[in-house]
């Protein structure tokens, strides 16, 4: 299904080759821990009902990607019917082009169709400084709930680390 269309970019369910396609360019670019079962998930999950899997062309050219899912089972809203704008990511070659702009857009919309309100994690470390910016500009704020590390609130002084699963939650009102 396409959701978006201009002269440059196209915004559309995510399909097969799409996983192959973004492993790849990311392990070009650094990110050495990427593999394609992350977005076969995606598909799968979509397929099943429980999210929507977007990918994002640039001149045809897969440029990135991002989840929505209707029923989060974990984070911040989980169990309370707001969707959550899951996995977003642009490959850094497709950056400052719009395509991220799109891609949020167009979940925003999907989720707006459902409810009110969306929620997002963001990871803390500076890799998603350029992420943290972007939600904060498009009117995403903390939840109030603190710091979440592996699926569960950081209490105060507990032990962490400021890897990819510690995360603050945001949401954003849709009406």
């Amino acid at each position: 299904m396409i959701y978006y269309r201009d002269e440059t970019i196209c915004v559309r369910t995510m399909l097969e080759p799409d996983p192959e396609i973004f492993s790849r360019e990311e392990i070009a670019q650094g990110w050495i821990h990427a593999t394609p079962e992350k977005c076969r998930r995606r598909i799968q999950h979509e397929k099943e009902g429980m999210a929507v899997a977007l990918t994002a062309e640039y001149k045809g050219q897969p440029a990135g990607y991002v989840s929505l899912y209707w029923q989060p089972k974990t984070g911040a809203f989980a169990g309370c019917g707001i969707p959550e704008i899951v996995d977003f990511a642009v490959l850094a070659k497709y950056r400052k082009l719009g395509v991220g702009t799109k891609l949020m857009d167009t979940a925003e919309k999907v989720a707006a169709k459902v409810s009110d309100r969306v929620y997002l994690g963001v990871g803390l470390h500076k890799d998603y400084g350029s992420a943290q910016r972007m939600y904060v500009k498009r009117g995403y704020i903390p939840d109030g709930s603190g710091v979440w590390y592996r699926d569960e609130v950081c209490t105060p002084y507990a032990p962490c680390c400021n890897d990819d699963d510690l995360v603050l939650y945001l949401s954003k009102d849709l009406s």
